[in-house]
């Protein structure tokens, strides 16, 4: 039978050997196609040993990063220090060294007799490396308090903006705003001359005349008159005011107090504006006029070239952009007015004013009764707290006045307007009067020579 069936193959035979378990193998490997290759196991592991390390090792945040930096620079800077004294040590302090031969003995003989200090010092502190600190910190802080008692001269302490109680003289406009004045000077039953001043920029009726006391008006019989522009210290605000405006104003101001005749009017750098304006729109009821160092509108047409680089070329920098933002950004002037006299302290008069001063306007200034004078007529000037007075009070400065100071100036003018008139001319004398104002204008300023070549 086994002849017949032939030789047993090598599973039988395994068969054989082994007890049956009940598996067959069919010959196929087992799970092959089901494990991964050994590259992709490999780096799976790879991936799972960095994630476990993530996982266990925190990252460092950016303040422990500058920590270590800095610490590490600290390391480096104090074992160059270390070098460096070592360099020294071998070099300059050795014996043979010229200045240890110089002035070891002197230093040797110092240091024996300071050597009584080294008891406030701690045990453990060497005193070759204790004393060299204590003179370093010693000069620093001496430097420090040098330093802060000289920011102490130069800044002196800020003063506050204090609030008054009114307490000014007011009279009832046409137009039923108030007006508030200030009279010194003789009554107006004594007065042989009369005087108006309407104030400058950033000033108020408290200013008068700087500098003039009451018994040299009374001595030559001077009635002086000062009041508030529109929406300056104690006067209402006009909510659309011009230079003809404000002669009125001076006009009506006159007829309340009293004044029935003519009378002077007295301009100080801008108020000599309001001044102008008196000539041009009421001439009927002034004498003359009184300017000092008066200002005139920088972009006046008729100027020449010549005239605004000399008028332009004397302002500071910051001066030329007030006045080019009053012309072209008026609204911007706000900021800057809330920066300086609206900010509620108080500053100096040329860098709220962009002024240059001399010398001499600089040591009056800095004076202790200009300082009063000057602080009191802010405070009035600045009484509402409101920008808008100033920001028109700018605006005019620069604006059309609707005249020209040529206009003020006495000159002939001859009517031949027509045929009839031309005619006449021919045969007879042309019919002319003098225009202009009539009256005397006095100037004390850079301006005399130019209102003279208008």
């Amino acid at each position: 039978m086994a002849e017949v069936r032939g030789v047993n193959t090598w599973q039988e035979e395994l068969a054989s050997l082994v007890e049956d378990t009940g598996m067959i193998y069919t010959g196929d490997m087992i799970g092959v196609s089901s494990l991964p290759p050994f590259n992709e196991a490999k780096s799976a592991a790879a991936a799972e040993v960095v994630e476990s390390d993530h996982e266990t090792e925190p990252q460092e945040s950016l303040k422990e990063q500058v920590t270590g930096f800095m610490k590490s620079w600290c390391e480096m800077l104090l074992e160059l220090g270390r070098g460096c004294i070592d360099i020294v040590q071998q070099t300059v302090v050795t014996e043979d060294s010229f200045l240890v031969q110089k002035l070891g003995g002197p230093v040797a003989k110092v240091s024996g007799r300071l050597r009584f200090l080294n008891e406030f010092l701690p045990e453990d502190r060497d005193p070759i490396h204790a004393w060299p600190v204590i003179f370093f910190v010693f000069i620093l802080a001496l430097s420090a308090l040098k330093l802060n008692s000289g920011h102490d001269e130069l800044v002196p302490p800020v003063k506050k903006v204090r609030a008054h109680p009114p307490n000014a003289s007011r009279i009832q406009l046409p137009d039923g705003r108030h007006l508030a004045y200030r009279e010194i000077g003789v009554p107006a039953d004594k007065a042989r001359f009369s005087l108006i001043a309407p104030h400058p920029f950033l000033s108020s009726r408290l200013a008068v005349i700087p500098g003039v006391k009451t018994s040299l008006l009374e001595e030559f019989g001077v009635r002086l008159v000062t009041y508030d522009l529109p929406g300056f210290g104690e006067s209402d605000p006009h909510p659309s005011r011009n230079l003809n405006s404000s002669a009125f104003d001076m006009l009506h101001l006159a007829d309340a107090v009293g004044v029935n005749d003519k009378f002077w009017v007295l301009g100080f750098s801008s108020g000599s504006m309001h001044a102008w304006a008196a000539l041009r729109y009421v001439p009927h009821r002034i004498s003359g006029a009184a300017m000092v160092a008066p200002m005139i509108n920088p972009y006046e047409p008729s100027l020449t070239k010549e005239e605004m680089r000399s008028i332009w070329g004397e302002w500071l920098p910051r001066r030329k952009l007030m006045y080019y933002l009053a012309r072209r950004l008026p609204k911007l002037l706000s900021f800057f007015y809330r920066r300086s006299f609206l900010s509620g302290k108080h500053g100096r008069i040329e860098k709220w004013m962009s002024l240059s001063l001399g010398r001499r306007d600089t040591v009056l200034t800095e004076g202790q009764t200009f300082e009063v004078f000057w602080h009191r007529d802010v405070e009035e000037s600045i009484r509402q707290g409101n920008a808008k007075p100033f920001i028109e009070e700018a605006v005019l400065q620069v604006s059309n006045w609707g005249f020209s100071l040529a206009d003020l100036q006495v000159q002939r003018r001859c009517y031949r307007s027509g045929i009839f008139p031309w005619l006449r001319s021919l045969y007879s004398q042309a019919e002319c009067e003098l225009a202009g104002f009539l009256g005397p204008i006095h100037i004390w300023g850079w301006m005399t020579k130019l209102f003279h070549q208008q």
